[in-house]
């Protein structure tokens, strides 16, 4: 693991607790196998999907995003606070807290995410994700960081969405994370937009109907996958937990400043999706696994793009 790559101080022990209603096992293992063999669907999908015009291949890859989340046994809601825009590049940004992320985020605004370039060379799982678009970058080396803004800054200037995760690494929900600044060079560069999307999970309290669970509902540990924990058992946690609901929030563009810089548009944007960052509060520390270096987990970074597929926490710069 890289000592300049950004970690989170959430740990699986510590933050991903489900404190509210429990599926029993059949119910949970049926959920498990529905969400499962949806994913696996779209990886055998993703050749056939790609011979598609671009606009019947963003709605197929909204509608098998929009599925997955459903398929584990989890609600959605999307709120949208301004429109997509027409045309030209867009930066998207978001909180990192789960798997779940990449469907949640590919069912609003589908795009390219940023992998590590390891996985170009995975049998199988490399031509895929090369296949469903995926950006890679060499992210373990700081040298390699021009480069990798170099990439991103090409693909929004051809048009493209981009998917990032700024913070770096997933927490857990109750806090966050510094926006990384250096991808929002590119969006400099390339003249994009840059869209904030706020991802949030709620358990629903035993005593609250579905309809009020995004009053009364806390966080929700439960779909929290941070540090060193297993996919397998995130997988497990998520069906085993009753009444999870993700909202997302389609945030209003985050004006591209002319002179400030990149590290003043990361603040900004961090402030639209998490609120100002705390100065007082001590820097993070590397106390979790860099999840990126875990294939299980990384698989989720490209399989975003495609219209039925299977998150890799640290892939921002």
């Amino acid at each position: 693991m890289s000592t300049w790559l950004p970690v989170a101080p959430c740990t699986p022990d510590g933050c991903a607790r489900h404190a509210g209603a429990v599926r029993a096992p059949l119910p949970a293992a049926l959920l498990l196998l529905t969400g499962c063999t949806l994913v696996l669907l779209g990886v055998a999908c993703v050749p056939l999907v790609r011979l598609l015009g671009a606009d019947r291949r963003e709605r197929l890859v909204r509608r098998w995003a929009r599925a997955v989340p459903r398929a584990f046994g989890v609600r959605v809601t999307v709120r949208r606070h301004a429109p997509e825009p027409a045309a030209g590049g867009e930066l998207v940004v978001a909180n990192h807290i789960s798997w779940l992320d990449i469907p949640l985020i590919a069912s609003v605004l589908p795009g390219r995410m940023l992998a590590k370039r390891e996985i170009r060379h995975w049998p199988l799982l490399g031509p895929l994700a090369a296949l469903g678009g995926t950006l890679f970058i060499d992210r373990d080396r700081l040298r390699a960081l021009p480069a990798a803004v170099r990439t991103v800054t090409a693909a929004l200037r051809s048009g493209s969405r981009v998917v990032v995760f700024p913070e770096g690494s997933t927490w857990c929900g109750r806090g966050g994370g510094a926006f990384r600044p250096a991808v929002f060079q590119a969006a400099i560069d390339a003249g994009a937009t840059v869209r904030p999307v706020r991802i949030a999970y709620r358990a629903t309290r035993p005593t609250a109907t579905a309809a009020a669970a995004d009053a009364t509902g806390q966080a929700a540990g439960a779909v929290a996958f941070v540090g060193d924990d297993p996919l397998a058992a995130s997988l497990w946690r998520v069906v085993r937990a009753a009444g999870l609901t993700a909202r997302v929030d389609v945030l209003a563009p985050v004006p591209v400043p002319g002179e400030d810089g990149r590290r003043a548009l990361a603040r900004r944007a961090r402030a639209a999706v998490l609120g100002p960052e705390d100065p007082l509060r001590p820097r993070q520390t590397a106390v979790a696994s860099d999840r990126a270096n875990r294939p299980a987990a990384s698989v989720h970074h490209w399989a975003s793009r495609m219209p039925a597929a299977a998150s890799s926490s640290r892939t921002s710069s």
